[in-house]
């Protein structure tokens, strides 16, 4: 993106680090936000689509969240304890419980692996493989699943892998769904090599899936297909990871991405928008049965930050007591689709392509330098929106679930504008 840096960003980017990104493609100093809101330090107002890259479903600063998060730290009540119980672990373990998994007839040992979706990814693979007693995990096309080394070892994305700087083991990718175009079978190449004994693929472990690829270029895969690989896994012995780090906490609609499709992985991971609040928190789920962790054989220091279980658990009993929220945020992602298909279609010839389920929704376009074009109008008209897939070609929208219909609608029309002046150009 060709975007004149703000001067007041010069000397914090030549203290930080080369390999600082976001700031690169919106060069100016936030300082507060709200809602679905940011404001600079000049007090430039930024609608975001951004919402942390997921990791704020519920907005900036929600009222509610915020209000819980001042009363428990104002009372001096516990902020660090390891795995220590706490009255905050508890209050969110049971209201995790009762209305999370009871209603959706899930039964799940909760791990906390760490603050960040890469541990939960970890915990799973390790877990994984001492279940079974199998190295191999198969991972798809264009997936990702963090920056570790085990999480970027079934990632897809070359410039990610290639900062690992040692080869990247013990994973095998499969097609992720309509790779091909549907011109073939699904799971046709997966499973002639599980069952061919020429095929030199070892059994594998596990599989862990995306429903919906974000960083992939927001590709989402049919409930269809998500029954077609639940069932293969279930036939051949092989443990299913669902990595819902970006698309759980009902950014699809439901709580869970998969629910659409009616299956129950064996191990689910979970962070970003978990704590509802932004603070850093991770879940790795696995059934009963596989959790057979000998006492602190998985730990981390920071796998109990309580203020993240207290906004946590006021997410949950704000946002989920009915189907409000989910039925909002499927008519929501129905607009912006109804929008893009429009956009599409004013603009026959450039290859747009509306794609995403929910409230997380993409809009291909012919290549990287393109959106790339469009992502930086939109931040010149007072837009965060960031792209997404191989080539950066894909504008990815993930607005707070939250966000008005008049903000929807403002957010869309910018990117009208962008799409409009960059294809001219």
């Amino acid at each position: 993106m060709n975007i004149t840096e703000d001067p007041s960003t010069s000397t914090l980017a030549a203290r930080e680090s080369e390999v600082r990104s976001y700031s690169r493609s919106w060069p100016t100093t936030f300082d507060r936000a709200q809602g679905s809101t940011l404001y600079n330090v000049d007090g430039k107002p930024y609608l975001d689509f951004f919402a942390g890259a997921g990791a704020l479903n519920y907005g900036h600063n929600n009222p509610v969240l915020k209000e819980a998060l001042l009363d428990y730290i104002s009372s001096d009540r516990i902020i660090h304890s390891l795995d220590m119980f706490t009255e905050a672990r508890t209050d969110f373990l049971n209201t995790f419980g009762e209305m999370i998994l009871a209603p959706r007839n899930l039964d799940y040992r909760v791990v906390f692996p760490g603050p960040g979706g890469a541990n939960a990814v970890e915990a799973a693979l390790k877990l994984a493989r001492k279940v079974t007693g199998r190295e191999s995990v198969i991972n798809f096309t264009n997936a990702f699943h963090g920056m570790t080394l085990g999480a970027l070892s079934v990632t897809g994305n070359s410039l990610k892998r290639g900062g690992a700087g040692v080869p990247l083991v013990h994973a095998t990718p499969m097609p992720f769904d309509d790779y091909f175009g549907r011109d073939y079978p699904d799971f046709f190449y997966f499973e002639r090599l599980l069952t061919d004994t020429g095929s030199g693929l070892n059994k594998p472990a596990a599989v862990i899936v995306e429903t919906v690829q974000g960083e992939g270029g927001i590709n989402a895969a049919r409930a269809e297909w998500l029954r077609g690989l639940s069932e293969l896994c279930r036939k051949h012995d092989i443990l299913l990871i669902l990595d819902d780090v970006q698309m759980g906490c009902g950014r699809t609609g439901g709580f869970f991405s998969f629910e659409e499709a009616g299956i129950k992985p064996d191990m689910v991971c979970l962070s970003k928008s978990i704590s509802g609040s932004g603070l850093p928190m991770a879940l790795t789920l696995v059934r009963p049965q596989l959790d057979i962790w000998e006492p602190g054989e998985h730990n981390g220091t920071f796998r109990g930050i309580a203020p993240a279980f207290v906004t946590a658990t006021e997410a949950i009993r704000t946002f989920w007591a009915d189907n409000a929220l989910e039925r909002s945020t499927l008519a929501k992602g129905a607009r912006i689709e109804s929008r893009f298909n429009a956009l599409s279609a004013a603009h026959p010839g450039a290859g747009l392509v509306a794609k995403g389920r929910g409230l997380a929704r993409g809009l291909q376009f012919a290549d990287g330098e393109t959106a790339g074009r469009v992502a930086a109008g939109c931040f010149e008209r007072g837009l965060l929106v960031e792209t997404s897939g191989p080539e950066d070609e894909v504008l990815k929208l993930l607005p707070a679930l939250t966000i008005t219909n008049d903000e929807l609608d403002r957010g869309l029309d910018i990117i009208e504008s962008a799409t409009d002046a960059a294809l001219a150009a």
